[in-house]
């Protein structure tokens, strides 16, 4: 869901006074519909709020400290940047800024996938895929058929066709209790049930058993793909047969309406909404989406198309923009290179493949101009990010390292978006060697490429799987980038 915790993807310096006065859940109390749930890992939702934003867990010793907004309301990187230096960090709480107590926690297993942790529950923040938050205790928030208004900003890149990365009103059971039972807004490129035009990916309303902009199922000719690289998305249901679906550029412009009138039916009217909030998931835990977070809220109430235009004024004005997401040594696009282990044991290894299958073998100058060919790769713009880069075969053209059930593999580009985004790896700076990179997949943000008994995996530092060891983790994911030997 996030990229890292930290503000790669967070507000400009230009936020600082924009977002100290007025927030958007002032606007929404002005308008008669309050906040009673508002999450952000950004900034302030309210002008006077000084309280933690969210918390963060460190890698390397599972410590834990809350990040706080600076005067300006924007989150205060560096008290993130100073915690986590030299390890990596999740985000293990997202706080509830409306005073309610309903903060985001780790969710547990539903009736549609345990979680892949020992005790059934999902990642945190940042693995996305099985990444999920949930509050089944929630207070405040809309059950039965009362009237609530839900908006979210999202990265307009950061998206799967799985269900289901929704922000918003679900069962407090993690089960699917039936049609209606859910409010959320969905975020994607899944065709499984209602979608948008083109190829996606559009804001839809998950109302559980349904993702939804009109009443039926099937394509909502009047719902664009989203192409801008903020989106934000709002769904609201009224009380007596009346919802609505919205959104726009989080960065200029207003909200178009998509839809507004009555509910689907036959099943949706009246609705049963239960009250718990889930992010990243369905109602049933079903957590297989991809998809980034910054900010959202649920209200009390149904929201005027009025106060949404103001609430989507303030986010302009808080200036949304990207900063870089690579760092460390550069690693140029159309560049030859091989890349060298750096673990002590193994600095004579360098990534290479045999068949599918990505590993480190010893290569040297005499080594056979097949293992060279084997262990070196062409630098390509990320085909799922072009902020970031993807590695083709120098030995097998049109075939790129790719991760698959976190192995690393190399497999033919096929064009689709789902190997775009598994193919491409953002380099930062390593972690304990200023000359080398650590390699973070784009499209699972909190794993990192690492060796492991000479396999190449995506690796977390802590977690279910074996290659998520934290020992040795800052040195096996480091390598040295180098001309290639072919």
């Amino acid at each position: 869901m996030f990229p890292r915790p930290e503000l790669a993807f967070g507000l400009t310096a230009a936020a600082t006074l924009a977002a100290a006065a007025t927030g958007p859940c002032d606007i929404y109390a002005s308008g008669g519909t309050p906040c009673v749930a508002a999450h952000s890992t950004t900034r302030a939702l309210y002008g006077s709020y000084t309280g933690a934003l969210y918390q963060v867990k460190r890698g390397s010793d599972n410590a834990t400290t809350n990040i706080s907004p600076l005067s300006s309301g924007v989150a205060n990187a560096a008290t993130q940047d100073n915690f986590c230096a030299g390890s990596t960090c999740l985000i293990s709480i997202i706080y509830d800024q409306s005073g309610r107590g309903n903060h985001l926690s780790q969710a547990p297993g539903g009736s549609a996938a345990q979680g892949p942790n020992v005790d059934g529950t999902d990642y945190l923040a940042g693995a996305t895929g099985a990444t999920g938050y949930r509050n089944n205790q929630a207070q405040g928030t809309a059950t039965g058929d009362s009237a609530e208004g839900l908006y979210a900003v999202f990265d307009g890149t950061h998206y799967n066709a799985a269900c289901c990365f929704d922000y918003g009103n679900a069962e407090i059971n993690s089960k699917d209790t039936g049609d209606g039972h859910m409010e959320s807004i969905y975020f994607g490129s899944g065709k499984n049930y209602g979608y948008g035009a083109g190829s996606g990916p559009w804001i839809l309303a998950d109302l559980e058993n349904g993702l939804y902009t009109e009443n039926g199922l099937g394509q909502y000719s009047n719902n664009p793909t989203q192409n801008s690289r903020f989106v934000t998305a709002v769904v609201k249901g009224d009380n007596g047969n009346q919802w609505a679906v919205r959104g726009g550029n989080s960065v200029s412009g207003g909200l178009t309406t998509y839809f507004s009138g009555p509910r689907p039916p036959p099943d949706y009217n009246p609705m049963s909404k239960e009250g718990a909030i889930i992010l990243g998931i369905g109602g049933d835990n079903s957590n297989g989406a991809q998809g980034t977070f910054y900010e959202g809220v649920m209200t009390t109430g149904y929201p005027s198309d009025a106060t949404e235009n103001s609430v989507q004024a303030n986010i302009v004005a808080a200036t949304y923009g990207t900063t870089g997401l690579t760092s460390g040594p550069a690693i140029n696009v159309g560049s030859h290179v091989s890349l060298r282990a750096t673990t002590s044991c193994c600095t004579d290894r360098y990534i290479a493949h045999s068949g599918a299958e990505v590993n480190t073998q010893v290569v040297s100058s005499s080594s056979t101009t097949t293992l060279k060919q084997q262990a070196s790769w062409i630098v390509h713009t990320g085909l799922g990010n072009s902020a970031c880069l993807s590695f083709e075969s120098a030995d097998t053209p049109g075939s790129f390292i790719r991760h698959s059930n976190y192995a690393l593999v190399v497999n033919a580009n096929d064009g689709g978006v789902v190997f775009a985004q598994d193919a491409t790896f953002c380099p930062e700076e390593s972690l304990n060697d200023a000359g080398s990179n650590i390699l973070r997949s784009w499209s699972y943000p909190a794993r990192y490429w690492r060796h492991y008994s000479a396999e190449l995996f995506i690796a977390g530092n802590g977690g279910p799987h074996f290659f998520d060891t934290p020992s040795s983790f800052n040195d096996d994911t480091s390598f040295a980038v180098g001309t290639a030997f072919a």
